[in-house]
C-alpha cells in the first residue's frame, strides 16, 4: 500500500507551536476539467507549501504555490492555447471549527492533513473558463473560415430571397407613425 503523496505528517508541528516545515511535491494530475479547460492528466502538478502550528492548539496553516500546465480552446477563434496556472494557497486546518467558518477553515483529524483535496480546489477554481489565445484575438478569419447560415435566403435553398416572417409579429406590419 502507497502512501497518498500530499498527505503530510503534523505530529511534531501540534506539539510545537510555531514551527514549520516545507512540503514539495511534484504529482501527477488526475485529469482535472472545467468548461473548455483542462489540466491534461498525467501532468506534473508542483506543490510548494509550508506547513506551520499556530499559536491556537490545534491549527495548522498551509501557505504557498501549486503550478500546473493547463491547455483549452480560444473562445473566439478555437484555436489552442495552453499556459502555466501560478496558484497562491493559503489555507487553514482546524481540529476546532467554527460553524460559520466552516468554508474557510479545512478539518484537521488525527494528525496528518491530505493537502491533495486542498490542490484540486485551488487547480480547479484557477482554470480559467474561457480562455482567450491573446487580448486582441478576432476571432476567426472570414477568409478561412466564412460564416454560412443553413437556410439563409427565402427558405427555398435559393440565396437572396427574403426570410419568411414570423406570423407573430404581423400585427406590427399594420402599425403606423403618422
Amino acid at each position: 500500500m502507497t502512501r497518498p503523496p500530499l498527505l503530510v505528517s503534523v505530529t511534531e508541528l501540534l506539539r510545537r507551536p510555531g514551527s514549520q516545515r516545507e512540503v514539495r511535491r511534484s504529482i501527477p494530475s488526475p485529469g482535472f476539467v472545467v468548461a473548455g479547460s483542462s489540466v491534461p492528466e498525467g501532468a506534473d502538478i508542483d506543490v510548494d507549501v509550508v506547513v506551520a502550528s499556530t499559536a491556537d492548539p490545534g491549527t495548522i496553516t498551509a501557505s504557498g504555490t501549486v503550478g500546473a500546465p493547463w491547455r483549452g480552446e480560444c473562445r473566439r477563434c478555437l484555436e489552442p492555447v495552453e499556459g502555466t496556472l501560478q496558484i497562491d494557497l493559503d489555507e487553514v486546518f482546524s481540529r476546532r471549527i467554527d460553524p460559520s467558518e466552516v468554508d474557510d477553515v479545512w478539518p484537521l483529524e488525527g494528525e496528518e492533513i491530505d493537502l491533495a483535496e486542498v490542490v484540486a480546489d485551488a487547480v480547479l477554481l484557477a482554470l480559467p473558463l474561457a480562455p482567450l489565445c491573446g487580448p486582441d484575438c478576432q476571432g476567426p478569419d472570414p477568409d478561412d473560415a466564412p460564416v454560412t447560415v443553413e437556410g439563409d435566403g427565402d427558405g427555398t435553398g435559393e440565396e437572396g430571397g427574403e426570410a419568411p416572417r414570423d406570423p407573430r409579429w404581423a400585427a406590427l406590419d399594420e402599425l403606423r407613425f403618422d
